[in-house]
């Protein structure tokens, strides 16, 4: 049975007709009207409608960033959209003849990874998406891992230094603000101001007025010190942070998702090494493995028709 899965981000909305084998046979794109929640229920009503036209399909499922209630229905909160308690599914079902459900964009795309990607060997998988933010998704003997409400594995929001950095959420010290691409961003121009191994982000810099992440990604490219040094401290944290998780999850693997998991290596063997330095117990706990996402920006799309799948099989 095909589904479709739709991924609802802050500047785009993306949809497909995904196959049980996690293979996409139609997709469409269009603009997030991020300030306009009636517009954004509109585009995936008008989507979901376009993509099942003249197709057989059993059921369609939305990832939304923030968090979702157990019933995999009301959004509780969303950073980039004005949805707060956003009973998002009867919305959408009062309008569409399909089986629908919700889910969180970081656990659609980790489940992808889980049933299609990366994680497609193992039973128990911890998933990190580095973006702007950081996202997580937690998959445990097989199942998905949402938690007594529905808003668990908010990984970004672990909180690695007490009374550290402000985060977005309200709290200080959390990952997000140590393991982003935003903090990537931040280390960079650190380095940059100090000049030594800096300069070449320094030039970059005073050329462009700012520093992106496409000119460090170019840097790195080029094994500019400055940028891998940046890069290094970025998976000195996300390692500390997997060793934490570790301990409490016990996960045969993680995968990296996400922007800055193009760096493949570059990022993974400092997240490694740090991950070894602070592992509770080490010589005598099993080491998971560190691999990166396979699926890409594909993996929003087919892990929300996925779920769908699983939601209307449970039914």
């Amino acid at each position: 049975m095909d589904a479709i899965g739709i991924d609802i981000g802050g500047t785009k909305i993306a949809g497909a007709v995904v196959t049980e084998l996690g293979e996409i046979v139609a997709e469409e794109r269009v603009a997030t009207e991020a300030g306009d929640s009636e517009a954004i229920v509109d585009a995936v009503v008008a989507m979901i409608e376009s993509l099942a036209a003249g197709r057989d399909i059993g059921a369609a499922g939305v990832a939304a960033p923030g968090f979702i209630d157990a019933a995999q229905s009301t959004v509780y909160y969303t950073p980039n959209i004005p949805w707060r308690g956003e009973p998002l599914r009867d919305r959408l079902v009062e309008r569409l003849d399909l089986d629908i459900t919700i889910d969180n964009d970081a656990n659609a795309a980790g489940w992808a990874e889980f049933r299609f990607g990366a994680g497609r060997l193992v039973s128990d998988m911890t998933m990190l998406t580095i973006g702007t933010g950081v996202g997580g998704a937690i998959v445990t003997r097989d199942q998905l891992f949402r938690g007594g409400f529905g808003a668990g594995a908010e990984l970004g929001h672990m909180r690695v230094v007490p009374d550290g950095l402000p985060c977005g959420c309200g709290a200080r010290g959390c990952i997000e603000q140590y393991g982003s691409g935003r903090a990537l961003l931040r280390m960079a121009n650190a380095i940059a101001d100090v000049g030594g191994i800096g300069q070449a982000l320094s030039r970059v810099r005073d050329a462009k007025g700012t520093l992106t992440g496409h000119d460090i990604s170019a840097l790195l490219i080029e094994n500019d010190p400055g940028a891998l040094a940046a890069l290094r401290e970025l998976g000195h944290w996300l390692g500390q942070a997997c060793a934490s998780l570790s301990a409490v999850l016990d996960p045969q693997l993680f995968v990296f998702g996400g922007g800055v998991s193009v760096a493949g290596d570059l990022l993974l063997d400092p997240v490694r090494e740090a991950y070894l330095a602070h592992l509770p117990a080490r010589g005598y706990h099993p080491e998971p493995e560190f691999v990166i996402a396979e699926l890409v920006n594909d993996a929003g799309v087919v892990g929300a028709a996925d779920l769908a799948r699983v939601h209307l099989s449970l039914r």
